[in-house]
């Protein structure tokens, strides 16, 4: 049977059938890992011929890093956008406020997503304990760029701020975004009526004015050592 007739085997989904193959792929590595998930259940899972996983993938592997691509292109983008937003924006110089809670929304909505966000951090768990990803392609595909784009806009923002310090500032501000995210997930699960709850958006400003203040104290910790000299 010809592969690309997959579009109408065993589905009544109207998504191409490489559309199908990844949303397959992506739950049933969730659930039972890469080793544990063979080609034949991705394809009875997107109501595919078999051969399609080597057809438009060329193999599990690479289905697999397709999956992880995906969310990668995702959060990529949507974190770039949410700098580029800030920083292009008319009518008067961004915040650095305005910088970071732009991007501190754009990092938090896809993983408290309860569908996408479950599932990226199921793969994440997945990924760690067995490792199938290239070594750098996490690197490469996100925090470099990521990175790159938001230190520029924190030095813009803060002139006196060193790109060591901008790099610091941002792997504070991301481990406190990550932290609250695991720590929510934590207090959702728990039994314990006692423990403090708060809101995701109260957190966030806290984060994002707690962060400005440590930022604008280390770009004015330059100037002024750059004025005692000059001095």
């Amino acid at each position: 049977m010809d592969v690309l007739s997959d579009n109408t085997i065993g589905s009544s989904s109207d998504k191409p059938v490489q559309e199908r193959l990844l949303d397959a792929a992506e739950g049933l590595f969730c659930e039972h890992g890469f080793e544990g998930t063979s080609v034949r259940d991705i394809a009875a899972a997107a109501g595919c011929n078999i051969a399609s996983v080597n057809y438009y993938f060329g193999g599990k592997e690479k289905l697999y890093l397709e999956v992880w691509r995906r969310h990668f292109n995702l959060m990529r983008q949507a974190r770039i956008a949410s700098i580029d937003r800030v920083m292009s924006k008319e009518g008067g110089e961004p915040s650095l406020e305005e910088l970071l809670a732009s991007y501190a929304d754009a990092f938090v909505e896809p993983l408290v997503d309860k569908h996408t966000g479950g599932r990226f951090i199921k793969l994440m768990a997945r990924e760690m304990v067995d490792r199938h990803l290239p070594q750098n392609i996490f690197l490469e595909e996100m925090i470099i760029p990521v990175m790159t784009a938001l230190q520029q806009a924190l030095i813009k923002i803060c002139p006196g701020l060193s790109e060591v310090n901008a790099r610091l500032a941002i792997l504070s501000v991301v481990g406190q975004l990550v932290h609250t995210i695991c720590a929510e997930t934590m207090l959702e699960q728990s039994n314990y009526p006692e423990m403090p709850k708060f809101e995701l958006a109260e957190v966030i400003r806290h984060i994002v004015k707690f962060s400005a203040a440590g930022i604008r104290a280390c770009a004015e910790q330059k100037e002024d050592r750059v004025q005692k000299t000059e001095g």
